[in-house]
């Protein structure tokens, strides 16, 4: 990609999700991802409307008037964004691509994070450890997490998101909250997902393109496997073609939908044709 092509792109997500992050996002988060609890911050006058189990009564007696002990909340947060970089999201039929919405989700989380003081770090993920940006704050680490994600060439294919949550467990020591953000195109990760999520807070957001779930009646048509590069025909004007593809997408969403549940893992569900706002809305009020 050509550096002016990358900087315009840069500069597009950044005014888009920036904007998202400061208009709806950034309060949502704070009352979904709490802080570690309340610590002390100053005595200050009464004031009215002030609860009354806030007074200090040793400094209200002292001073002869009421004092208040205010307190504050406790953050020094940190998010880790598990980014599926493999080639199954090279691809989108409607607005964008999968990859390409993945970036955007990843850059509102990251600017939502640090509007609330928050690390944000990310994790590039394939049937390998791509690369690892470690959690830092500020503006120009978020830039460069975006500009990684828009123009990264992963050096494998596949997916393995066992291996990625098993190295997360390994190289992020404190309990952080985890965003996935995957088609989930992928199994047996049970285990290791398990693991994950009893030491981070892990949110699962599967990021998915209508031609995931159903097959359209195009005729005889060859299709290729990204990931394998594996080449067939496909006749998706058989009705029992469609049938098939499709029972086979429902027993693996039922299945996903049973792992998050026995793992306490919250999920969200996007879409290439559509706008991410409101899931992960009703996300951050579910948690809060």
């Amino acid at each position: 990609m050509e550096t002016s092509e990358l900087l315009k792109k840069i500069r597009a997500i950044e005014i888009r999700t920036r904007g998202l992050s400061n208009q709806i996002f950034s309060g949502e988060y704070h009352s979904a991802f709490k802080g570690r609890g309340m610590a002390f911050r100053e005595n200050r006058e009464y004031q009215h409307g002030d609860e009354i189990r806030t007074i200090d009564w040793n400094v209200t007696a002292r001073m002869g008037h009421p004092f208040v002990k205010v307190f504050e909340e406790e953050r020094e947060l940190t998010a880790v964004i598990l980014a599926d970089v493999s080639a199954s999201g090279e691809f989108g039929s409607s607005l964008r691509l999968k990859r390409r919405l993945i970036a955007e989700i990843a850059a509102v989380l990251s600017f939502s994070a640090i509007q609330n003081n928050d690390k944000a770090g990310v994790i590039l993920f394939s049937e390998q450890i791509e690369k690892f940006i470690p959690p830092k704050k500020g503006k120009t680490h978020i830039l460069r997490i975006i500009s990684e994600l828009l123009q990264f060439e992963p050096k494998h294919k596949g997916t393995n998101i066992a291996h990625a949550l098993e190295y997360l467990s390994q190289a992020i020591k404190k309990r952080c909250i985890v965003f996935v953000l995957s088609d989930f195109l992928d199994t047996d990760f049970e285990r290791a997902l398990s693991v994950a999520s009893r030491k981070h807070d892990l949110i699962a957001i599967r990021v998915r393109d209508r031609f995931d779930k159903e097959l359209p009646a195009l005729g005889i048509i060859r299709v290729a496997d990204k990931e394998t590069g594996e080449w067939k025909w496909i006749n998706t004007s058989s009705a029992s073609q469609r049938k098939k593809f499709a029972a086979k997408v429902a027993a693996h969403d039922a299945q996903l939908k049973e792992l998050f549940r026995k793992s306490g893992v919250d999920i969200a569900e996007v879409d290439t044709s559509g706008d991410y706002v409101k899931p992960l809305m009703n996300l951050f009020k579910r948690r809060s």
